[in-house]
């Protein structure tokens, strides 16, 4: 079963982010819920809210952490926002491996 934050669409796989910029360091862990009951993987960076600086970050980070190519990961809503949508493109197969390394931090 696939964690709340993550779901399948066709190949890929769309991720709900809450990020924190400016925080003192990059980090992957929790979950936050909001007001409607929507779950959200919490995610820290140390970038600043500027110039895309804060999401090239995120990118950066995940891709990283998911040991997959950056250019494959792409924000898909938030540009502005704390809330995000990532599309993980073309790794629905690897579903459950992904769930548990965010899972993890």
């Amino acid at each position: 079963m696939n964690p709340a934050f993550l779901r399948l669409d066709g190949d890929d796989i769309v991720l709900a982010v809450r990020l924190t910029p400016r925080s003192a360091k990059d980090a992957i862990g929790g979950i936050w819920e909001d007001e409607k009951g929507a779950h959200w993987l919490q995610m820290s960076v140390r970038a600043v809210p500027e110039k895309g600086l804060a999401n090239k970050a995120l990118i950066q980070r995940i891709a990283k952490r998911l040991k997959i190519p950056a250019k494959g990961v792409l924000l898909e809503s938030g540009d502005t926002s704390r809330l995000k949508r990532l599309r993980l493109v073309g790794h629905a197969e690897d579903a459950a491996r992904i769930a548990r390394e965010l899972e993890n931090g």
